[in-house]
């Protein structure tokens, strides 16, 4: 491909590019015996068995409460709450050996123990949840599966030691819905306006740098760089201060970062995490904060910037990456119930207090009183709707079932199962390049970023650099990789990483691709290599 046609690609999203490579390395595989390998996606190629076992088990169960009330061809009734744990326990006792059924008895005697529920109450409310056969009620999330999920959440992102106070949950369909429900809220509300200067942590999830240029907010982005190096020249991938503390500007209305990073995969350390903090509380106390943490559960000891800035943070968490679960859309924002978003929101203009009174007028008597929360759902079904808004049911009795494993699994014997695959396949990536992997006890290790210019800085010096920067795009290796080893990678340059950094999905790939993927990386950097060393002879 010559190099206009890879600048014009350059300038493509890298989801979008990846399509193209895709092309590319399905067409080299017609051609040769070699597989393609997809490492630019980054959906897990496990899943969690068990819980799932559970739900659909959970789902024989719940067929028999519906046959119980109503039995008739091809017809049921609505599961009836009296005495339903009772039955569970004989359902439980004629199935002892089916899929599941232990977690699903842990989990009853688990959460009842240690949340007070009653149990028929609880059991009704994952049955009739399985079944679907109702609106959501409360439609901003379950009774019962909010506090379960609440716990959850207290485990795995404030590493067990929440603020104090509770946070309200809103169960949503993923990560990409809550994005669009905290945005849209957040104008909705007059929290944030068309125009606005906001800062973004980069790099980052390319969606997130593409929203806030949309023609509904053009909002004015301040990009906060994680862009320290080493003594060595390595990319830590941290904030530096100085750039955290830009965020004491007070014209900056919001933060938006993803955490642990994505693409480079790392959280953010607690030096800096305490600079922020103390940035917030004494020069820019209004700073909205929105925070994605999907990777967290793969960083040992992790803790969100829920737990540290609660009044200012929007949390968003999904349960797609850990638990292999993303065609199951589950998700979850996050908002402490004394925040200062239900305080703004009170201190608006009388004006602007009493257009969004006569918006949610039809939901309550006292509108000026609706949490901020409560509002997102509200505005997620353009308000006529709310009485029908809501995740599905079953989505959020399978949310309650992994929450459930995650809390039972005291030796955490899923997590480490998880966190080993993806370590193995980073030390066998790069150890098939050829360098040595060093300890980073903040990396997750979900993908890999790779910066060339550092190796060829590193390996050749800064003439061979030059001569990578002068005479190829960025993409060019990306191009090479498909059309000769049907390997598919994503530029960095679309992330906000460096131009020359490449992504590398270490989730969704077998185990002993990864050295493959490493070997056919150092074979290209060796034909750059030769091409330079050649140059200079002519």
């Amino acid at each position: 491909m010559d190099r206009e046609t890879e600048r014009k690609y350059q300038q493509l999203s890298p989801f979008e590019l990846k399509d193209n490579l895709i092309s590319l390395a399905a067409e080299h595989t017609k051609q040769s015996t070699m597989s393609m390998l997809n490492a630019g996606r980054g959906n897990p190629n496990w899943i969690a068995t068990t819980p799932r076992e559970a739900f659909f088990t959970l789902g024989g169960f719940a067929i028999e409460e519906s046959k119980r009330v109503w039995n008739q061809p091809h017809l049921g009734g609505m599961p009836q709450a009296k005495g339903i744990a009772k039955r569970f326990d004989e359902f439980a006792a004629r199935n002892a050996a089916a899929p599941g059924i232990d977690l699903l008895k842990n989990a009853i005697v688990y959460a009842v123990g240690k949340f007070g529920f009653d149990a028929d109450t609880f059991v009704y409310e994952l049955t009739d949840s399985v079944i679907g056969d109702q609106y959501p009620t409360p439609d901003r999330m379950l009774k019962c599966i909010e506090r379960v999920v609440h716990e959850y959440l207290v485990q795995e992102m404030c590493a067990g030691q929440p603020p104090e106070g509770q946070y309200d949950l809103f169960a949503v369909e993923g990560g990409t819905a809550a994005m669009c429900y905290i945005f849209d809220s957040l104008m909705v509300n007059k929290l944030l306006h068309k125009g606005d200067k906001i800062a973004l942590g980069v790099p980052t999830f390319t969606p997130y740098i593409e929203i806030p240029e949309l023609d509904r907010y053009e909002f004015r982005v301040v990009e906060i760089f994680a862009d320290e190096v080493d003594s060595q020249g390595n990319h830590t991938w941290q904030y530096p201060d100085w750039q955290i503390t830009r965020l004491a500007d007070p014209s900056i209305k919001a933060f938006f970062l993803v955490n642990p990073s994505n693409p480079p995969s790392v959280t953010l350390r607690p030096n800096s995490m305490n600079r922020l903090v103390e940035i917030v509380k004494t020069r820019n106390p209004n700073l909205i904060i929105i925070t994605d943490d999907v990777y967290g559960t793969f960083v040992n000891g992790f803790v969100s910037l829920m737990a540290k800035l609660p009044h200012n943070t929007i949390g968003v968490y999904s349960f797609s990456k850990y638990f292999g679960c993303t065609g199951w859309r589950l998700g979850v924002v996050a908002v402490h119930e004394d925040n200062i978003f239900d305080t703004m929101i009170a201190k608006l203009p009388e004006a602007d207090r009493n257009i969004l009174n006569n918006r949610y007028k039809s939901l309550s008597l006292t509108p000026e009183k609706m949490k901020f929360i409560d509002r997102m759902v509200a505005d997620s079904r353009q308000v006529a709707l709310n009485h029908t808004a809501g995740l599905s049911l079953p989505q959020q009795a399978q949310m309650a079932l992994f929450s459930l494993f995650a809390l039972i699994d005291k030796e955490n014997n899923y997590k480490k199962a998880t966190q080993q695959i993806i370590q193995r396949r980073l030390e066998d990536l790069i150890k098939g390049i050829g360098f040595t992997l060093q300890p980073n006890p903040y990396r997750t290790g979900y993908y890999a970023t790779l910066d060339l210019l550092i190796w060829a800085r590193r390996m050749y010096g800064e003439e061979f650099a030059d001569y990578l920067v002068t005479n190829y795009e960025p993409v060019d290796i990306l191009f090479r990789l498909a059309e000769r080893f049907s390997t598919v990678l994503l530029n960095g340059g679309g992330f906000d990483a460096p131009d020359w950094s490449i992504r590398v999905s270490l989730a969704n790939l077998p185990d002993e691709t990864y050295p493959l993927i490493g070997e056919y990386l150092a074979t290209l950097g060796k034909e750059y290599v030769k091409e330079w060393e050649a140059s200079k002879t002519k």
